[in-house]
């Protein structure tokens, strides 16, 4: 194996997907507070009140009813809203991740801990708390935390109030928030990263109907302007805090590939890497749009917004390291009658020569080998693989055993993949697996798509008494870590 000394194993989480707790403390609301469960077939969706009453359902990416409000339906169950109740259990939690040997563990800080509405002038007291206990259990193992400070929670106030992203005012809240929390926690926390797989919006398009895809990128690709320049903003204030700050981009790292040798589908995979991964990517690490983005705002007919100085808040906030995540690979192709991908949030041509996953995703490692020498090739800047794993749904035992090795050998995959590309000449320095706990899925909403290393007794329902157990997995990670890969 190729990892060097000092590499950083971990796992990784989301504030929305564990923490539960949505209304306690002054914690303040989010999208994902009105969000009702989905499932493998259907994207989950939000709920609204119209102002005659009545409830309606919103698909995720969809456009809210004029008039419509926020509102969380007594007679629905919302998952998020306890999640696993990480809020409660981190020592707990921690302590496991301890036991695992991680040397990092990601994060992100829900942003309505810290300002309920997103336009506070002061921070919630009992937010900034919470956070500090958390980072100095951290600190007590040794445990390097890798903190994200938007996924997918931008207050809900801002989102009804002033339009949210769309809204250049957003910026300002956004740069407030992170100021407070990277001043508050700057002996505690060197490693940040400012936004979630912001490219997902882009990858999304495609996935829409083409009657809605023109209205859709015109608002995704403006709001993406604002996220950029949030994010070179926060960077730039993160070097003046603490010169020993590094701030990494995220992407969605979904490796695109012809289906065949067409020419028609060679030039569509390689538009698909373009569009999904190198217009983020490309603004955040070089400061720049790049070469193809004005042909590919007039691909949907979008007209961009700036105003004067962009150009050089975008240049002045370059990012230190690239951080990504990585599920699967996709097949694109021209041709109509082509078999086409099944699964929540994937889509493409069925891949011949790959598995797939019960959630219809791609097992594909050498996916990941590819995506790390294209990433490294066009960037020469440190990588980070902040999300992986493999969402299944696992059985406790009796005897409160979980036995995974469909888990085992999906990770080991992926880790041998990642050897080689180091031993391509990829600067390599961390691995979060993702859901390194049981967690509430983003795009289901279910529990029983499990990626962890530790079982939370909960169903799909809300059901169970969310007491953790160790699976196989566990104890491999445990080893893995402790001959950093030598023994998988």
């Amino acid at each position: 194996m190729n990892f060097p000394k000092g590499f950083f194993w971990g796992g990784a989480t989301a504030a929305n997907q564990v923490e539960g707790a949505w209304n306690v403390d002054g914690k303040g609301m989010i999208e994902t507070d009105i969000s009702a469960s989905g499932g493998v077939d259907k994207h989950r969706v939000l709920t609204y009140q119209l102002p005659d009453g009545q409830v309606v359902e919103v698909p995720m990416f969809g456009v809210k009813p004029e008039g419509a409000v926020p509102y969380v339906d007594p007679t629905r169950y919302y998952p998020n809203h306890e999640a696993i109740d990480f809020y409660h259990h981190y020592k707990e939690d921690i302590a496991l991740f301890a036991e695992m040997g991680f040397k990092m563990y990601r994060m992100s800080i829900s942003w309505t801990r810290i300002f309920p509405n997103g336009i506070e002038e002061e921070p919630n007291q009992a937010g900034l708390e919470f956070y500090r206990n958390v980072f100095l259990e951290l600190k007590k193992y040794n445990i390097e935390p890798l903190v994200t400070l938007w996924h997918f929670d931008t207050p809900l106030h801002l989102e009804t109030e002033i339009g949210g992203w769309m809204s250049r005012e957003t910026i300002d809240h956004f740069v407030r928030y992170a100021q407070t929390v990277m001043t508050e926690y700057q002996e505690l926390v060197k490693y940040w990263i400012t936004f979630n797989e912001i490219n997902n919006r882009l990858f999304f398009l495609e996935m829409l109907p083409e009657s809605q895809r023109q209205q859709a990128a015109q608002v995704s690709i403006q709001e993406l302007h604002h996220q950029f320049l949030a994010s070179a903003k926060v960077v730039k204030l993160a070097r003046e805090i603490n010169p020993e700050n590094k701030i990494a981009c995220m992407i969605n790292g979904v490796t695109p590939y012809p289906l065949t040798s067409r020419p028609e589908d060679v030039l569509m995979a390689q538009d698909a890497l373009k569009q999904g991964i190198y217009y983020c990517g490309d603004v955040q690490v070089r400061g720049k749009y790049p070469s193809f983005a004005k042909r590919l705002w007039a691909k949907y007919g979008v007209t961009l917004v700036t105003e004067p100085g962009d150009d050089e808040i975008l240049l002045d906030g370059k990012v230190d390291i690239f951080s990504f995540s990585y599920y699967m690979s996709m097949c694109l192709t021209t041709d109509k009658e082509a078999k086409t991908g099944q699964g929540n949030f994937s889509f493409g041509a069925l891949n011949p020569y790959i598995e797939y996953s019960n959630w219809g995703w791609g097992i594909d490692p050498s996916g990941l080998r590819y995506i790390l020498n294209e990433l490294y090739g066009r960037y020469e800047l440190p990588l980070m693989v902040v999300e992986n794993g493999l969402g299944q749904d696992d059985v406790l035992e009796e005897d409160g055993s979980v036995h995974d090795p469909y888990r085992i050998d999906y990770m080991k995959g992926h880790v041998e993949a990642m050897s080689d590309a180091i031993g391509d000449g990829v600067d390599l320095i961390a691995y979060t697996s993702w859901g390194c706990i049981d967690l509430i899925s983003a795009g289901t909403g279910q529990m029983s798509k499990r990626y962890g290393f530790i079982y939370v007794d909960l169903d799909d329902e809300g059901n169970g008494t969310r007491q953790r157990y160790r699976k196989d997995s566990f104890y491999w990670y445990q080893t893995l870590i402790a001959t950093n890969a030598e023994e998988i």
